[in-house]
């Protein structure tokens, strides 16, 4: 790694009303080398990009590209001296082709560069175009349309991008939060051709196994200040976690042991189109069931369809012993199952509504009396639940679109806890929120399940899987490819039934 920083950033200090976003941060970025930029929801680390992508300015601070000072005051100023960010919200215009995208602004003109005719030059733009989603290693072509492409592929042209505009210093902002295993894979492949060019990566993630599968350094950002650098060498997932949060791995996954009671849920041969096929299996009272399996194994779908979002073919759900019939969420939801959906953005939660509406709007019903609803009663439950899940909210009227993702995943879980469900699905309980907030969901579950409720885990993390479940079912390509005990599951063994390389179960 050289030793002079090609991007250096010096006491940047960023204030928004009522809150001191940086205090005096410093950063450095090498020529070549991956930057892992990590720390809680709120530790100020998009704050900080959005300054050097010239989005956001600085209150003070100095900032160093070359060794020479320079202002960015702008993102097009920022893209002018070779910074691009790519966002976890893509910057894509969807009804426009990959090419109009890879060039949108810049697009070659008929002519030549003194003098340009008014006309694009579209054999030209789709042949660059070709090069750099090669380059990149994208599956797509240039004429294709943005919007339908899967979001793997926008990943690769927002890449792809940044090289068009002959970026030296790419800024990724959880690139793999919406990608699957081999997907993941091919960006982490995409990084280190990058590093090859001389490029610099920063490198934002929640994602621990990421820094050490793919970054030289690893920058430490809480509550504002830089607390911790390390090169990845002297670095470790304990240490990391610990400049973090101030608290160490093994408060990560808080399992306590629980007394498992009687089968709660029982699932019968159940089948949903060629997603979900013939899946059966028993769920106890207390027993956290993790579900493990690669992306398009049907977990998601299996969750959705059993309560009720999506109509099954065949199969039989019994709760407590009883056959349900299941048509619909209201119907779940009466039979005593709750859902924390993949997506909680979309699917948990109403943006615009505040935390309070939010939590109570499943059990309304139960606050009112001859259509009047009793706002004492509203406001005490849900004080309680807010209370209970330590929600982190100036108050009850804060809208949830305002609240971190860990708290956003917390309003969630009251909203079902206060329908008191007998099952409780969890779709990816902990994705795209920080360790800390992890470690506080983790920490729910395991008081749920000593509470006697049934608790679904659906989870891509490794970790997450062998540290929090009781059981683990492994599905593979829509089936149960094996149901495990927490002591005999291993990564090895979990992988191998997932890649169909394991004997599948009867």
């Amino acid at each position: 790694m050289n030793k002079e920083p090609l991007l250096k950033m010096e006491k940047i200090s960023k204030a928004f009303p009522g809150v001191q976003a940086l205090d005096e941060v410093d950063f450095e970025a090498y020529k070549g080398a991956v930057t892992a930029l990590v720390g809680e929801n709120g530790a100020g680390k998009s704050t900080l990009m959005k300054i050097l992508a010239g989005a956001y300015k600085m209150d003070k601070g100095r900032i160093f590209l070359r060794g020479e000072e320079v202002k960015i005051e702008s993102p097009q100023q920022a893209r002018d001296l070779g910074i691009a960010i790519i966002y976890q919200e893509f910057n894509l215009t969807p009804n426009q082709t990959v090419a109009n995208n890879l060039f949108l602004g810049r697009e070659p003109k008929i002519g030549g560069v003194l003098r340009p005719l008014n006309i694009v030059d579209s054999k030209n733009m789709y042949r660059e175009s070709q090069g750099l989603l090669e380059m990149v290693g994208a599956k797509v072509s240039p004429r294709d349309l943005v919007k339908d492409l899967p979001v793997a592929q926008q990943q690769m042209v927002e890449i792809a991008k940044a090289l068009a505009v002959e970026a030296e210093i790419i800024v990724m902002d959880e690139p793999t939060s919406a990608l699957g295993e081999d997907e993941v894979a091919v960006l982490f492949d995409i990084i280190r051709n990058l590093k090859n060019q001389g490029i610099s990566v920063i490198f934002i993630t929640h994602r621990l196994e990421e820094v050490f599968e793919v970054a030289d350094r690893v920058v430490v950002l809480r509550d504002g200040k830089r607390v911790g650098s390390m090169d990845i060498e002297e670095a470790s997932p304990d240490r990391v976690i610990k400049s973090m949060v101030g608290r160490t791995l093994d408060t990560i996954f808080p399992k306590e042991e629980t007394k498992i009671g009687g089968t709660v849920l029982e699932v019968k041969n159940f089948s949903r189109g060629e997603v979900v096929k013939n899946v059966s299996f028993t769920l106890r009272r207390g027993e956290i069931l993790g579900f493990a399996g690669l992306i398009g194994a049907g977990r998601t779908e299996m969750a959705m369809a059993i309560f009720g979002f999506e109509k099954k073919d065949a199969g039989e759900i019994w709760v407590e012993g009883q056959l349900v019939d299941i048509d619909s969420p209201r119907a779940a939801v009466r039979a005593g199952l709750g859902l924390v959906p993949e997506e909680r953005q979309l699917k948990g939660l109403i943006l615009k509504l505040a935390v309070k509406e939010n939590i109570v709007l499943p059990s309304l019903e139960n606050f009112a009396s001859m259509t009047v609803v009793d706002r004492g009663r509203v406001k005490s439950a849900v004080t309680d639940y807010v209370a209970r899940l330590d929600i982190r909210t100036p108050s009850l009227d804060q809208k949830v679109m305002f609240l971190s993702g860990g708290n956003q995943q917390k309003v969630v879980l009251a909203k079902w806890l206060l329908l008191q469900p007998k099952v409780l699905i969890l779709d990816e309980p902990t994705r795209g929120i920080d360790v800390g907030a992890k470690a506080e969901v983790h920490a729910l579950m395991s008081q749920l399940a000593q509470q006697g409720i049934g608790i679904i885990m659906i989870s891509s993390e490794m970790p997450e899987i062998m540290g929090m479940s009781d059981r683990i079912v492994v599905m593979a390509e829509g089936r149960v490819a094996a149901v495990l005990d927490r002591e005999e599951a291993t990564p090895e063994k979990i992988m191998a039934y997932a890649s169909g390389e394991g004997v599948m179960a009867d």
